[in-house]
Order: structure tokens, then C-alpha cells, then sequence
């Protein structure tokens, strides 16, 4: 199946022929087969028609809509996959305080052993000795799963990220060296990228969960809040060091884009990708989500880590409807 990525300012999205086009402002136009598309990501102002607006809502295609800098809006959704009874259930799991506890502890467990992976493969080709924050990341990842609380869960992981990011501040290429995590506005290169990067990431386990009859804003490790997918945001820390921090370590240290390809806007605050960049990273995003892995532990064969993504979403199905956390099992990396 296809992802679709509209970040061309003005550009129209129809359909006609059992095919969707992008009309480009400059007179090009891109086709794709409907059969063929599962997401179409909009960044901007991007129009679509109503004919191409009621094709995604009667073939569930998701339509998920950003500002032009990556902030996400909201999206178009069919009701097609709503499953009550799965949701209801869901949400009785959300008051069970340890079936939330153990599935926090598995989940923060399996992000710090992550990013301790990462930190190793940048250090190798580094000259910043890894050892002592190694140490310590490996204490927050012990003191998780001694934890008898969510909120200590949560704590834990909070210091394992501030030692993780202070490394990779290190790690990374100096002409784009950082000394914190910043959200909105991010405030530098590697910032910009990751925050852009869990937007996407988030929203993609967004739509799977919707698919498989789940309701994204019923977590069980992050606190409700008002209008956010807690559950999505659940689903995505195991995530976060894998696919989105090691595709924008890679195409930094990899001198693919340099700090030209950054630029401050003087309307709204922060660092953000040129239009150029922006397509660069997010086909190398792409690229990520579609390459081959073996890094879950229930299946013994390759799938491509979107695919992976699906499929873990199924074990937390089954994790709910057995009341059954070890049903679940968090990605780890090699």
C-alpha cells in the first residue's frame, strides 16, 4: 500500500478514472491508482475536491492534514472500523491500575534499552566515551520495572531521556550539535526534524488503531489530556529512538542536508526545514518505515517496520481482550 506526501503549497489533490492526481501549481500532474492508497498526508495549503474527499471516506483512506511547518491539525476518517464492544473494553482496562502499571514498566523498559542501542551505534564511529551514561540509563531502565506506580514508571523515563539527549548533543554531527529537547518551537536542526518526525509517527499508530477498532485517546500509561491520542502517544515511545531519532542521526551525520537547509521564520518561532529538506527528510522517513527488519520476537521472518508498527498494534488487541499485558511485547533493537 502507498503513502501519500503533498507538501507543494497550492497544490490539488482529485479523482477521476479510479485514480488520484495531484495537480502541481506549475502544470505537473501526479497520478496513483486508488486501490493502491492507504494514507495521504497534506502539509499546508493543499486543496482537495469533494469527489476526492467522499473516495477516502468510502475506501478509509486516512487523509491526515498539517501546517505547512509539520504542527498537526487533524484528519478525515471514515467510521467504517469502529468496534464498541473492543472500545469498551478498552477503556475498563484504562481504571485496571495494574495492568496499566505492568504495560507502562514493558513499554518504557523496551524505550530505554532502545535508546541505549542508539547511543552505541553513534558512539562507534564518535570519540565520546558512552560508558558512564550507559550505567546510568541502564539503572532508569531497572528502577522502571521495580517501579509501583505509573507516575514513578514515567519519572525513570524522564531521566533516562534527559541522559540520552545530552548524549546524543554529542554524538551527533557538530555543525548541528544541540543541548536539549525542545517541542514548540523547536529550536535548532535535530529539534525540528524529530519533533516533525513524531508528529508523523504518532498519527500513522493514530490510523492503525482506528483500523483495528481502538480509540486512540484511551491510553494507559500517559495522562488524559484534551484532544490528545493518549494511546497513540503509549504506542510510540517504543518507537521514537528507533525510526524517527536514528533516520534524522543518519541523514545529519551523513552531511545530507547541512544548516542551509534550516531557516527561521520571523511570523512563527523555531527552526524548520526548507521546502527541499523537507522533502528529503520525509522521503528518507519513507524509506525507513519500509525497510526490512527482525526485531519482533513473535514473528520469525522480515517485515517492514510499518508493517511491524501493524502488527504490534494486533498484540495490544489481544493484550486487551485477554487482560493479558505479556501479550504485548515491546519492539527491541539489536
Amino acid at each position: 500500500m502507498s503513502y501519500l506526501y503533498i507538501c507543494e503549497q497550492g497544490a490539488t489533490v482529485s479523482v477521476s478514472a479510479n485514480r488520484f492526481h495531484v495537480d502541481y501549481r506549475d502544470g505537473m500532474r501526479k497520478s496513483i491508482p486508488v486501490e493502491t492508497l492507504e494514507v495521504i498526508e497534506i502539509f499546508g495549503k493543499v486543496q482537495m475536491t469533494t469527489q476526492c474527499i467522499g473516495e477516502c471516506l468510502k475506501r478509509g483512506i486516512n487523509v491526515i492534514f498539517y501546517s505547512t511547518y509539520g504542527a498537526y491539525f487533524g484528519r478525515l476518517i471514515s467510521t467504517n472500523h469502529v468496534n464498541v464492544a473492543r472500545q469498551r473494553k478498552q477503556a475498563e482496562l484504562g481504571t485496571n491500575k495494574k495492568f496499566c502499571l505492568d504495560f507502562s514498566k514493558s513499554i518504557i523498559n523496551a524505550k530505554i534499552r532502545n535508546q541505549i542501542v542508539i547511543l552505541r551505534r553513534y558512539a562507534r564511529t564518535g570519540k565520546c566515551d558512552i560508558d558512564r551514561p550507559v550505567v546510568e540509563m541502564k539503572c532508569m531502565a531497572k528502577k522502571v520495572l521495580d517501579s509501583a506506580a505509573v507516575d514513578q514508571v514515567m519519572g525513570y523515563e524522564g531521566n533516562a531521556a534527559r541522559i540520552y539527549f545530552d548524549m546524543l548533543g554529542k554524538l551527533i554531527n557538530p555543525e548541528f550539535s544541540f543541548k536539549r529537547r525542545s517541542r514548540r518551537p523547536p529550536l535548532d536542526p535535530f529539534n525540528s526534524m524529530i519533533s516533525l518526525g513524531y508528529s508523523i509517527i504518532m498519527n500513522e499508530i493514530y490510523g492503525k488503531l482506528e483500523a483495528k477498532g481502538l480509540n486512540p485517546y484511551f491510553g494507559f500509561m500517559h495522562s488524559d489530556r484534551e484532544k490528545h491520542p493518549t494511546l497513540a502517544s503509549d504506542l510510540m515511545e517504543e518507537w521514537r529512538a528507533v525510526l524517527i531519532d536514528a533516520t534524522a542521526l543518519s541523514i545529519l551525520n551523513g552531511h545530507e542536508l547541512n544548516r542551509e537547509d534550516f531557516y527561521t521564520d520571523i511570523d512563527e518561532p523555531g527552526v524548520f526545514l526548507t521546502k527541499e529538506a523537507f522533502k528529503i527528510y520525509i522521503q528518507k522517513l519513507e524509506n525507513k518505515f519500509r525497510s526490512d527488519n527482525k526485531y519482533l520476537s513473535y514473528v520469525d521472518y522480515t517485515v517492514s517496520f510499518r508493517r511491524a508498527l501493524d502488527l504490534q498494534i494486533g498484540q495490544l488487541v489481544k493484550a486487551i481482550e485477554t487482560e493479558d499485558v505479556a501479550a504485548y511485547m515491546p519492539v527491541l533493537i539489536r
